[in-house]
Order: C-alpha cells, then structure tokens, then sequence
C-alpha cells in the first residue's frame, strides 16, 4: 500500500467523478500552455481525490514530476515557522506576548516595543530585507541568522509596533533567530525533530545547496524562448522565512496533523488561525471566499512557486507545487477548490469571442491606475485592444461582451466601468481569484 494511504482516513466524502475530471482539465490546461510543471493534490474529509505529478523534475534530463517529487516552499516555511513559536510557548519557553527584547538584550530601543506577536502576523513595523536594494547582490552570499537580522536590525520602523500591516521576511528571519537562541539548537534541527517526525513527513527538510536531496526539482524560470534554469539563492538567506522543501504528500500530512490535534492544542491552533490584521494570522492568511473558510498561504523562491489551502467546513485541502516561476499554482488551487465546491470554471479556452465595435473601443483606450506604481494602459491598435501593465509586454484583450474582455496569455479578465453618464470611469482586472480596482487617468489616442 502507498504510505500516503496509510494516514488517510478511509471514511469520507468523496468528489464526483467529473469534479476530479474537470480538475484535472484545469491543470492540465496550464501544462499545456506551458504555464505549470509540479505537483497537485485534493484531498476531502481525509479522503485522496487527486495526487499526480505534471511536467518535468529536471528539464536537461526529461525526468518527471510524481507526487513524491520534493519542491521548495518559499513562504509556506512561515507557517511551520509559527507552529514551532506554538510549541515553545506551550512549553513554557516563551510566550507570544513576550518583547523581542526579552530573548535579544542588545535590540535596538526603537523595537522595544516589539513582540513576538507582532512577528508573527507581520505587524512589527520592520522592514523587510528582501526588500533592500541590496538584496540582490547578496541573495547568492552564504550568512547566518545573526547577519541576517544584522541587515535589518538598524533600519527605522516602517510603523509603530501593531498600528499597520506589512509583509515582512524579516519578521520571520527573527522568529527562526529567536528559535535557536531560546532552544541552543538550529533552526532546521527543531522543524525537523518537533514537526516533521512527529507527523511521519520523511520527505520534508530544510533545503541546502550541497546536499545531495533524493527526488528534489530543479527550478525553472520563463525566458523569452521558453523556461530558463532558475537564479541561485544560497538557502541560508531564506532561513525560517522560506528556506523549507516538502511534497504534496507530506503537506497533506502536515494538514492532517495541525487540523486534526496532532501537533498543537486547541488553544494554539485558535491562535495561530485566528487573523489580527489584512486577514493574516501566524504564518497563515484566514478569509473567506465564495462563502468557504479558507486558511491558506502561498510561496515563491527562486524557480518555485506554492499554494496550500485548507477549507475546514468541507475538510478540503488543496495543495499545488510548481517547479516554474509565475502564478499557476496558485490560479489551479482556486480553480479546482471551485469545482470542489461546485462552483462552475470556465478556462481561456472555453470563452466564447464576440466583435465590438472601434467605437466602443476606442472609449477604452487610456490609462488605468492600480496604485501609483502600478498601471495598465490601453490602446486600439487596427480592431484589436491591446493592454500592457507596467513593466510587462503588450498583449491583445478579446471581448466576452462589449465591457468583458479576457487575455490568452493568461487566466485574466478586465471589466470596463461606466459611471451614469455611460462614461469610462475605470476597470476590475479579475485574475488569481483577486478583483483589482483602477481608476482611469487620462485618455489615449487609438492608432
């Protein structure tokens, strides 16, 4: 017998045969639009729907993806991250309420009033190094816990401790700092000993650019002529912010065990899924979508990206691990979480085009702002709208109906909003399962 199946539950609610049909439809949709190489799995109420490899492991030599392939995690780590801070405080090692300070005598006075509470749900005002404009140069440098924080440990607070929300690695750079200080062990040593062999996950790790690692992906980039090997990132930078490697059948163990009351007690896992602020939590995004409780996070390394998602009403967890940079793993998870849920999802391929008219196409040609950093401009090129966002190419938008427009090149829609006078005030770009709202500056001239 596998022994993923030697953990699964055997009753359980299990999905039509269509919906595991139609899932893998959407996944193997983004497989041949050359969009996904990785891993998928859908389980519910404990129960296995779907477990399958797609794409290549390693490109140079043609080797495959299976479900036992081990991928990098990127930002999936913190959420380990947080349960080990869990289980010290459960320990009476810690306490989450506790200052930084308490552990690390020689902070600086500006994070006096920083605990580990405020690491954890992002909320510490410190800013995050991989930000820095040094970060870059630096990403492929071997460091230690105590470099690392010594790059941001200086840096003025973006915000007063719990007062505003930013995405911080170096929150959690701390967090793993905080770990070793208090335990006199090493980061990777702790997940490995208190989560990973509690919970029978052989095939998760902390990741190392030596080591030889049985059945590990390379990772891929897209380059203009088709994927690329992926840059290097020494994986003593990511540390307990991103530095994890695991397979989908080890992540469904994982689920198992922190929902199930396998690894916390109830009043920690309370605490770590309940959100503060930006619906985050510890470690873990909690919100709602389409009327279903989701807890769930994405990552993205270096050739890698990852989404883990867990819908406690149906006891439905979704995993995807990719093994080329871009948002597929993401888009899929929502995807086949709909068709979970019996929502219906329609794929690029399936829309119907229709022709609008130059005149109602030209009213759309401007500029639309997202965010001062962020536009899409529109323009009329022959009969064809054409979009491009900054920093990206131009490509052709084909009309659903005369304010529904859909890209090709990737799972997107863009709506067109008219105020009462029938002016074109803005737009909702539709994509990741996300509605971004931009407002219309000016007016361009259609060629």
């Amino acid at each position: 017998m596998h022994r993923l199946l030697a953990v699964v539950l055997l009753a359980g609610t299990c999905l039509a045969e269509d919906d595991v049909a139609r899932m893998e439809q959407i996944i193997q949709s983004y497989v041949s639009s050359k969009q996904f190489m990785g891993s998928a799995l859908v389980a519910r109420d404990g129960v296995v729907q779907l477990s399958k490899g797609y794409g290549s492991a390693n490109l140079e030599w043609d080797i495959p993806n299976t479900s036992t392939t081990k991928f990098r995690l990127g930002s999936l780590t913190k959420q380990f991250t947080a349960a080990s801070i869990l289980l010290l405080e459960e320990r009476g090692k810690l306490s989450v309420n506790d200052p930084v300070k308490k552990y690390m005598p020689d902070a600086p006075a500006i994070w006096d009033k920083v605990t580990i509470f405020h690491l954890l749900t992002h909320t510490s005002g410190i800013p995050s190094f991989t930000s820095f404009p040094d970060y870059g140069p630096t990403q492929a440098v071997p460091t230690t816990p105590e470099r690392l924080v010594a790059r941001f440990r200086d840096r003025p607070l973006e915000f007063q401790p719990g007062e505003k929300w930013n995405y911080s690695n170096s929150g959690y750079v701390l967090l793993g700092y905080l770990i070793e200080k208090i335990t006199g062990d090493s980061y990777a040593r702790f997940v490995r000993e208190n989560i990973f062999q509690p919970l029978e996950m052989q095939d998760s790790g902390y990741d190392s650019n030596s080591a030889i690692i049985r059945r590990r992906a390379s990772g891929y980039s897209p380059g203009l002529s088709g994927p690329q090997n992926a840059g290097f990132v020494d994986m003593s930078i990511p540390h307990a912010a991103g530095a994890l490697y695991s397979t989908t059948e080890d992540l469904m163990r994982w689920e198992q065990g922190l929902y199930g009351g396998k690894l916390l007690t109830p009043a920690s896992l309370v605490k770590m899924t309940t959100p503060f602020k930006e619906d985050y939590a510890f470690g873990l995004s909690v919100h709602t979508v389409n009327d279903h409780k989701v807890i769930e996070h994405n990552g993205g390394i270096e050739g890698f990206n990852a989404t883990l998602a867990y819908y406690p009403d149906a006891k439905l967890v979704v995993v995807v691990l990719g093994n080329l940079n871009g948002d597929a793993p993401e888009e899929i998870g929502k995807k086949v979480a709909a068709v979970a849920f019996g929502e219906t999802v329609l794929l690029p391929s399936e829309r119907k085009e229709i022709t609008v008219s130059p005149k109602i196409l030209a009213e759309y040609a401007g500029t639309y702002e997202i965010s001062p950093a962020a536009q899409i401009v529109m323009s009329v090129e022959g009969e064809q709208l054409m979009t491009q966002a900054t920093g990206q190419p131009k490509f052709p938008l084909f009309a659903e109906s005369e304010a529904k427009f859909f890209l090709k090149v990737v799972d997107a829609e863009v709506e067109f909003v008219r105020n009462e006078k029938g002016e074109v005030m803005g737009l909702v770009l539709h994509q990741g399962g996300k509605d971004q709202k931009a407002l219309r500056k000016s007016a361009a001239i259609a060629k």
